[in-house]
């Protein structure tokens, strides 16, 4: 490597022809059949091209730069790129590693043209796009993987990113229509707006629970969750009493129930009852309902679920490494080794 950085190989200057006379000629102390004409190596020497090994006693050769060579032409089979792993991997069963997906976007596109998958998953294809300055549509049937991917986009590029998301609930009508035409969705949609994760057991047998939340109040090793409950429909107190249960079941230390139905006096009075979770964080805000009541008109205003969160503290979903320089690296971007 030279002073600037630049990779190069020294490469022989010599003629694989011995017999070309024009070509023999002194040059440095050492005669020689040399590949080019005199006047050539002067102008190649005087470019800083010609280096004399062993201290200036070695035969001339010539300082060939790697970015200069075409190199050889990339083929359809890629054993470079390892699978999505460390930093990188967020937890997606089908995740690609970024560095594929920024091969083929930069192969097949140019800046500022549009960058389309129709089954984007965990996002990976946005994000590289995105990084590399293209426009982008990213298309996904489920509502859990557009909240994976609208977390991604936020942690990747602090916030940055501008997008829109077409399909999803932004109002009260627009949400019953959900509930009512596919109220899973409507579940995993609810569970995005309070930055919870749907559970992963199948339909049917979650024993209670439609989501979780977990959180770091009390050192990096003591991951405490908070349980969710979602209802489309109507909502009664037995509902709350049955969210306490699995609270108590699951050693949880905040349960959350979220609506479409505004919750009725004596819902609020039984979870009013359930009492508080103090959470070591100390401060003058540290106590928390233990049994909270959220309706989806209350998350659509920016209400919160009421716990102990500051940056770092909710360790739901894995933070995507965050985009350094102008090209995707193997592992996460560029992500120092502190992030």
């Amino acid at each position: 490597m030279d002073e600037g950085g630049r990779r190069y190989q020294l490469t022989s200057l010599l003629n694989p022809n011995p017999d070309r006379p024009n070509l023999t000629y002194d040059f440095k102390g050492v005669t020689r059949v040399w590949r080019w004409t005199r006047d050539r190596m002067i102008e190649e020497d005087a470019r800083g091209r010609i280096v004399v090994p062993r201290d200036g006693k070695g035969i001339p050769r010539y300082k060939r730069y790697l970015d200069e060579q075409e190199g050889i032409p990339l083929g359809d089979f890629w054993a470079d790129i390892d699978f999505a792993a460390g930093k990188e991997r967020l937890g997606y069963p089908t995740q690609k590693p970024l560095l594929l997906l920024d091969r083929i976007i930069q192969a097949s596109s140019n800046p500022g043209e549009i960058v389309l998958d129709p089954f984007c998953g965990c996002g990976t294809a946005i994000i590289a796009a995105e990084h590399l300055g293209r426009s982008w549509v990213g298309i996904d049937i489920t509502q859990a993987a557009i909240v994976v991917i609208k977390k991604r986009l936020r942690d990747t590029f602090y916030g940055r990113a501008q997008y829109g998301v077409v399909g999803e609930p932004v109002s009260l009508p627009d949400a019953g229509a959900l509930a009512t035409s596919n109220p899973y969705q409507f579940q995993w949609w609810a569970l995005g707006l309070a930055d919870a994760r749907p559970t992963e057991e199948k339909r049917g047998a979650d024993k209670g629970i439609d989501g979780r939340l977990y959180f770091h109040d009390d050192g990096p090793t003591k991951t405490k969750q908070i349980v969710f409950s979602v209802k489309a429909g109507r909502v009664q107190s037995s509902h709350v009493r049955d969210l306490r249960g699995v609270v108590d079941r699951e050693k949880a230390q905040i349960g959350v129930l979220i609506s479409m139905e505004p919750p009725t006096r004596d819902m609020h009075r039984e979870a009013a009852s359930s009492g508080f979770y103090e959470s070591p964080w100390g401060g003058t805000k540290h106590l928390h309902p233990r049994i909270q009541l959220l309706t989806v008109a209350d998350l659509l205003g920016g209400k919160k679920v009421d716990y102990p969160e500051t940056e770092g503290m909710n360790v739901t979903y894995k933070r995507a490494p965050r985009a350094q320089g102008k090209k995707a690296e193997q592992i996460g971007m560029g992500l120092p080794e502190d992030e």
